[in-house]
């Protein structure tokens, strides 16, 4: 064999060993560990265990403590399942908005208050009112100016249930209860926890 003949094989070699290489390392993986399929033939559940159904679109897992229900226009119902104080000197509301209606409801753009491009469609219009200390709070922004909320919320079809969130400063630790109003919708008088 001629020495040209040599070191094509051997370029041949080594570009084959490492494809097999990379290969192997490729299926090695980064260590995550996928969940194991159920066999043929098999439940898909270990005996002695019992495993709830797997949410799917709006059956997601839906809280269970409710602190106040808020009635909006043409069917929408506001629901509080939590305003809490978190250690960055905020509050948090955690909640959802359900169209009762039997018609697709559009009026969302009322939620943002005079909120004009930064967040789009959002509850950035929401406001927490302590009366006791007569003091107004608005939703908190992040560093672009976008709310801390929830966005692009544009229609909620009929029947239709959608989590939201908004932020707000905290009020002083001696505030216990707040109003909590979002345009369309009744004020609620909210206890605060945490």
């Amino acid at each position: 064999m001629s020495m040209r003949h040599m070191g094509k094989a051997r370029g041949g070699a080594v570009a084959l060993v490492a494809a097999a290489l990379a290969l192997t390392l490729t299926a090695c993986g980064g260590g995550e560990q996928k969940p194991k399929e159920p066999q043929a033939g098999s439940s898909g559940q270990s005996q002695g265990a019992s495993q709830a159904p797997v949410p799917t679109g709006s059956q997601a897992a839906t809280p269970t403590e409710v602190i106040a229900t808020v009635q909006g226009v043409n069917g929408v119902v506001l629901t509080v399942n939590a305003l809490k104080r978190d250690g960055g000197g905020f509050l948090t509301l955690n909640g959802q908005i359900k169209n009762g209606g039997s018609q697709s409801f559009v009026g969302t753009s009322a939620w943002r208050g005079n909120e004009l491009t930064s967040s789009g469609e959002s509850l950035a219009g929401a406001t927490l009112i302590d009366k006791a200390g007569k003091k107004r709070y608005y939703v908190l922004r992040d560093t672009d100016g976008r709310c801390l909320c929830t966005t692009g919320v544009s229609s909620i079809d009929a029947g239709q249930t959608v989590p939201v969130f908004v932020q707000f400063p905290a009020p002083p630790t001696n505030v216990t209860e707040v109003d909590f109003n979002l345009p369309t919708f009744a004020t609620a008088t909210i206890k605060i926890s945490g």
